[in-house]
Parts: C-alpha cells; sequence; structure tokens
C-alpha cells in the first residue's frame, strides 16, 4: 500500500513510517527535517522535503506520493508550540487544512490524524474519555482539537475517511525535548545513557502516557477498522497512568544506578497539572478491539533496550 506518514521524521512519525515499512507498505515521509536516525538503514522508505504549512508544497508532494492513506503526524508539540505560537497556528492548524483540502482534490481515499490529550484543558476532571469538553488554553492543544473539527468536516462535506488518534502522552526512545510532557521519556533515556536527569514536575503530578509501539499500533488499527463499527472519528487511547515519582522508581527498577531528582519548572508544572490524570479509552476497545500491548514495567524495559540496541537514537 502507497502511505505518507507527514511529520515522518518527527518522534512518532518516525516510529510509524519503520512499522510501516518493516511490514511491506511503500512509505514517504514529509517533513521539513530530510532525516532521522529512527530512519537510518531503512532505505525503503523516501523522505521528501515538505513544509506542510505551505499549499503548494504539500499539494505537490501528496501529488507526486499517490498515497492511499495519509497518516497526520506533523506538527509543533505543546512547549514550543508556547514559545511560537504563530509557526504552531500554521503547521498545526493551516498544515492540516492543507492536508485535508489535497486529500480532496487528489482523491485520497483516507487521512488518519494524529489527535492528543492536550484537546481537553485544565479542569475537566481526573478522567477523561471521548465525551469530556475540550477546552484547551494551549495553542498545541486549540490546534488540536481545530484539526479533529476539521476532519470531521471534510468527513461530512467532501466525504474523506477521516480517523483520529487522541493520544496519552507518548512515551519512547527518540522523543526529544520540546513537549511538556517529554520528560517522561527523558526520565528513561537520559540515566539510560548514564546521565543524570532532574524532573521538572511535582513529584505527584500524573498523566496518562502511552508506549510508542502502542502509538503507532493504535494509528495503524484505526486505520484498518470497520468504518461501520465507528461510532465516532476520533477515538482516545492509552496505556498506562503513573505519576512522576511511580515512573522514576520504575526506571530505578532497570536502571538502578540512575540520577533523577525533581526540581519543577512553574511554566511545565502549568501544562501539565492542566491535563486529565486518565483517560478511558473503553470506546476503542469496545468499538475496534484495542489494547495497549505494554504496562509501565514492559515500557520502561523495552525502552532502555531499543536504546541499548541502538546507541545512535536520540
Amino acid at each position: 500500500m502507497r502511505v505518507v506518514v507527514t511529520g515522518g521524521t518527527g518522534f512518532v512519525g518516525a516510529h510509524l513510517a519503520r512499522k510501516l515499512a518493516t511490514r511491506g507498505d511503500k512509505v514517504t515521509c514529509l517533513d521539513v527535517v530530510r532525516s532521522s536516525p529512527l530512519l537510518d538503514g531503512m532505505d525503503e522508505v523516501r523522505i521528501v522535503r515538505c513544509d506542510i504549512a505551505a499549499w503548494s508544497e504539500t499539494f505537490h508532494a501528496l501529488k507526486a506520493a499517490q498515497p492511499e492513506i495519509v497518516f497526520h503526524s506533523a506538527g509543533i508539540l505543546s512547549a514550543f508550540a508556547e514559545e511560537r505560537p504563530q509557526a504552531a497556528y500554521q503547521v498545526n492548524a493551516t498544515g492540516t487544512y492543507n492536508v485535508l483540502e489535497a486529500a480532496v482534490l487528489l482523491e485520497i481515499p483516507q487521512v488518519v490524524f494524529t489527535s492528543t490529550i492536550a484537546t481537553y484543558g485544565p479542569d475537566v476532571g481526573t478522567v477523561v474519555d471521548e465525551n469530556s469538553l475540550q477546552r484547551p488554553t494551549t495553542m498545541y492543544g486549540v490546534t488540536k482539537t481545530f484539526g479533529e473539527l476539521l476532519g470531521s468536516y471534510y468527513l461530512r462535506r467532501f466525504g474523506v475517511d477521516f480517523r483520529g488518534i487522541r493520544l496519552a502522552s507518548v512515551i519512547g526512545p527518540g522523543r526529544g525535548p520540546g513537549g511538556a510532557s517529554a520528560y517522561s521519556s527523558l526520565i528513561v533515556s537520559e540515566p539510560a545513557r548514564g546521565r543524570p536527569f532532574t524532573v521538572p514536575t511535582n513529584e505527584g503530578t500524573t498523566m496518562p502516557l502511552l508506549y510508542v509501539k502502542d502509538a503507532v499500533s493504535a494509528l495503524i488499527q484505526i486505520a484498518e477498522a470497520d468504518g461501520s463499527a465507528l461510532r465516532r472519528r476520533v477515538y482516545g487511547v492509552t496505556g498506562f497512568s503513573p505519576n512522576a515519582r511511580v515512573l522514576r522508581d520504575a526506571v530505578l527498577e532497570v536502571v538502578p544506578d540512575a540520577h533523577i531528582d525533581f526540581q519543577p519548572d512553574p511554566a511545565i508544572v502549568t501544562i501539565a497539572d492542566g491535563w486529565p490524570d486518565r483517560l478511558d479509552d473503553s470506546e476503542a476497545a469496545q468499538d475496534w478491539g484495542w489494547q495497549p500491548a505494554y504496562d509501565l514495567e514492559s515500557a520502561v524495559e523495552d525502552f532502555v533496550a531499543e536504546l541499548r540496541a541502538h546507541p545512535d537514537w536520540p
């Protein structure tokens, strides 16, 4: 199958491209960055430089690739989006419009959108599901909510088979700094490389997490799900919900000599503590059989093993 992954050299996008190429799909990655250590040695993955916020570049790149599915994962994450809100709007909102409009003009059958728990915003309660009110207060959350709504409009108005996954905060090898939840990956990757790490949140900060291999599986599964079984077009998925102290303890089980301390950053705490503690993904389980393969312990173990097997990964 011919597949395009926007943001394909980014964290989730590159892992998704690896999985799709490994199973035999013809994968084209669109990104402003033309390389990723996660894709080194994967000559079967084609990387095309494309600014998703630029209509002409997006249209012509998609026209050349002739995809049957676009996995739209390009985006500027939470903390960077707050530092550069104008750029975040262009990439996250205008970029999504460009992909959907190109899908109509080029008759691309399906667009799968990578969304986020950041669409909920603060004060939604400790547990959220697909019916919880979305009132985001960050540019990242606002633009991702816009993407969900715009995709649903293109489904109704133009018949684009739009589907989306509202991911819990994704952890795994290859995730660098940039999002308010990046600490949940760096708390594993830094000690695994023998470096100390200071967690920029409170010990009790809790949020839903999802291992990157499960995130990739969820995106592929929603793409392949029977459309008649879907009660909605955007589903939330999660893996586990430890607080930062429990996450640290899980790392210490695998990396006993890890040096991890806490020094809350008010800006990070404000964003992270505004997210829900837990995501109820029972509708995804009921409608298309979603079930994560990794719990906290197995995710940390696999995370460390992958870093040791791929020392060049970020």
